[in-house]
């Protein structure tokens, strides 16, 4: 990869980051000669990201490795209109205080993925509401729908998907790719962004800035996709059976969290690793290159790595503890996900407690569970379905409960 002048084009392809990019030579060019601002959107529609969006992030984090300058964009404006790209239905509208909340919330984990600050390469976070509220909506029609045809907007694959399915896409969904491309424009003439970055799908809407940029202003700017990140078994990144796999600590525990990486499929241990830590890509290739059952020792550093990373190597450490105690030894570590219940309650059930507990999510699924005689209490098999949490069930303090051999929690009387 030496033909690239700038270590920031060469890290993001040399680690897999590269999809699609509008100009790559340009973009090197610039980057080996001076600081380039980069920026990456994020809409505040949950009040955590998921691992979905963990790529995304390491972007913006090998930005600022590189010299660079990372702009976290939150879109405080569009939020209320919502993304149609890969979305069959409209998503829910959200009032200001709901997505105030899940802005600050979502912001938890890229202090601990980069610097934030007001140094030279320190990220800075940008809200588009800061321009979009002060656009009517006559000045905003005059000054920029000019410059988008109707006939090149249905061309891009977030309507052409929604359309081919017969899902119905509102004018307010359809309005979405001019406000990220107007994003672009304004982050360009505020602080001098010259980059754009995203996933795969977000290529139209990318390209779109990029041509609104050279368009009115007649600015050269750059626009880089990642692949879309699946597993090798072709499942989403990020989806787990008992869902999402969120960022925040309050939403997944770091326990679950390392869990979920030390879980990844053997095909998929080294392209993880070069996406998703700062291990040397000669380290990796060893890890990646381990056979057998010598391949869980390169899934147990993929899982310490990233989990360093996101909640500090003193929670890396004790999910490893965690896991080797509950795994090897039969036991229920600290780290485990835990409830809480009244044991005078008589409406709890066993069952019910696995639902809480986020090892099912129904409490049909947990029979189901029982019937293959997945769903353990104490590493036996539960076998009544209205059993009731008992005093003789409460070891150590709590109750074990497993579903499989890999997935567990615990549950202690209040």
């Amino acid at each position: 990869m030496s033909e690239y002048k700038s270590e920031l084009v060469r890290v993001l392809v040399e680690r897999g980051y590269h999809f699609q990019s509008t100009d790559l030579e340009g973009l090197d060019k610039a980057a080996s000669e001076g600081v380039v601002t980069g920026y990456i959107g994020f809409d505040a529609t949950a009040s955590s990201l998921h691992v979905g969006s963990l790529v995304q992030i390491m972007m913006l984090r090998r930005m600022q490795q590189a010299g660079h300058k990372p702009i976290i964009l939150m879109g405080g404006a569009t939020t209320k209109i919502g993304d149609p790209t890969g979305k069959d239905k409209v998503r829910a509208m959200l009032d200001d205080e709901q997505i105030a909340a899940n802005k600050a919330s979502i912001l938890q984990p890229f202090s601990r993925l980069m610097s934030i600050g007001d140094g030279p390469t320190d990220a800075i976070v940008v809200d588009n509401n800061e321009w979009f509220a002060e656009f009517g909506y006559l000045e905003f029609l005059r000054r920029f729908g000019t410059h988008f045809t109707i006939n090149r907007m249905l061309t891009f694959e977030s309507v052409k998907q929604r359309l081919s399915r017969e899902e119905p896409m509102t004018f307010l969904e359809f309005n979405y790719m001019l406000l990220q491309a107007v994003d672009f424009l304004e982050l360009n003439r505020r602080t001098g962004c010259t980059l754009q970055l995203g996933g795969g799908d977000q290529w139209g809407n990318i390209v779109n800035g990029v041509e609104l940029c050279r368009r009115v202003d007649q600015k050269e700017v750059y626009g880089f996709t990642t692949p879309l990140v699946t597993t090798a078994s072709g499942a989403k990144m990020g989806k787990t059976m008992d869902g999402a796999v969120w960022l925040n600590a309050d939403m997944r525990s770091p326990y679950e969290y390392w869990q979920f990486w030390r879980n990844t499929e053997d095909a998929d241990v080294g392209r993880f690793l070069r996406l998703f830590t700062d291990l040397p890509l000669d380290e990796i290739a060893r890890l990646e290159a381990l056979e057998g059952a010598e391949i869980n020792d390169a899934k147990v550093r993929l899982a310490n790595e990233a989990t360093t990373l996101l909640h500090g190597a003193d929670a890396a450490r004790e999910a490893e503890a965690t896991a080797r105690q509950t795994f090897a030894g039969g036991g229920a570590g600290d780290a485990l996900p835990t409830v809480t219940f009244d044991m005078s309650d008589e409406a709890v059930t066993l069952v019910g407690l696995f639902v809480e507990a986020g090892l099912a999510g129904s409490n049909g699924e947990v029979r189901r569970h029982m019937k293959a005689g997945a769903a353990k209490v104490n590493d036996a098999p539960l076998t009544d379905p209205f059993a009731r949490p008992t005093a003789d069930l409460v070891v150590e303090g709590a109750i074990k409960l497993s579903v499989g051999k890999k997935r567990h929690a615990l549950a202690k009387p209040a």
